[in-house]
């Protein structure tokens, strides 16, 4: 794991979230800085502390822990690293290594797929975000109103700001919607909706007998949730996919392929 000396996040960090938001930080594939253009590193933080670390598709199980204290300990077969919170929003996770200046880099492939692919460009992304005022008057705010319904029957308006999904407010008759789960009639989305607004989105697929709940809008994956079409847990086990591949179910959970 490539650590980097980087300035910018001890000035950005009142911007930050904090790291116990379990719900941005798990189950998302978080890409690590560092050969990023010749090796793929994601690592996916499952909410039962399981780490998957995947390498160019070849998968090592580790674990994960909040210790608070704004602390993260990641215990691999063979090393464990201790973290202290250096930066964290939806796109780029900072975590500054114990008793050192150095930072730990990842960013979120669903958000950022491929574009920040290096450090520097990770802290000029953060620069113009957080820092720049010469950037923020520029940008247009638009919104986009959309009506989706419901496996219940139910008509769902979602408001959402630039195309963000997350965050987007969700209404039903004109009312805040419910906390709650909330799957499109035609099967293709799974919302969670957290005080009127959309806290996590997925991809839906159908696939023979079983629903492939997804993170990003492509082929099921190492993370993704698998259900049966009951939405019942899918037995530990292997699910064919195509002539060529098949999947690892565990704990209803892709964990290789």
């Amino acid at each position: 794991m490539k650590t980097f000396l980087a300035d910018i996040f001890p000035k950005i960090q009142r911007f930050s979230d904090k790291l116990d938001n379990l719900t941005m930080l798990t189950n998302q594939h978080w890409v690590s800085i560092d050969d990023i253009l010749s090796t793929k590193t994601v690592y996916i933080f499952r909410t039962n502390n399981e780490l998957l670390i995947s390498k160019n598709g070849k998968v090592e199980k580790a674990k994960w822990e909040h210790l608070g204290n704004k602390s993260l300990l990641i215990d691999k077969t063979t090393d464990s690293y201790l973290f202290k919170h250096g930066f964290f929003d939806e796109n780029v996770l900072a975590l500054k290594v114990d008793s050192s200046e150095e930072y730990a880099v990842f960013v979120n492939e669903n958000k950022y797929d491929g574009e920040l692919n290096s450090i520097d460009k990770v802290i000029d992304f953060l620069r113009q975000t957080y820092l720049d005022p010469s950037i923020k008057p520029t940008i247009e705010i638009s919104k986009q109103t959309v009506y989706r319904e419901t496996q219940e029957g139910e008509t769902l308006k979602i408001v959402s700001v630039n195309n963000e999904t997350i965050g987007a407010k969700v209404y039903i008759n004109e009312k805040p919607a419910r906390d709650g789960t909330y799957v499109y009639k035609s099967l293709s989305h799974k919302l969670i909706v957290r005080n009127g607004e959309i806290q996590s989105r997925y991809y839906l697929e159908l696939f023979k007998e079983y629903i492939f709940e997804k993170i990003n809008n492509s082929e099921p994956t190492v993370g993704d949730k698998v259900y049966n079409k009951n939405w019942t847990r899918v037995p530990n086990g292997k699910i064919r996919y195509s002539l060529f591949s098949h999947f690892v179910i565990e704990n209803s959970s892709i964990t290789k392929y």
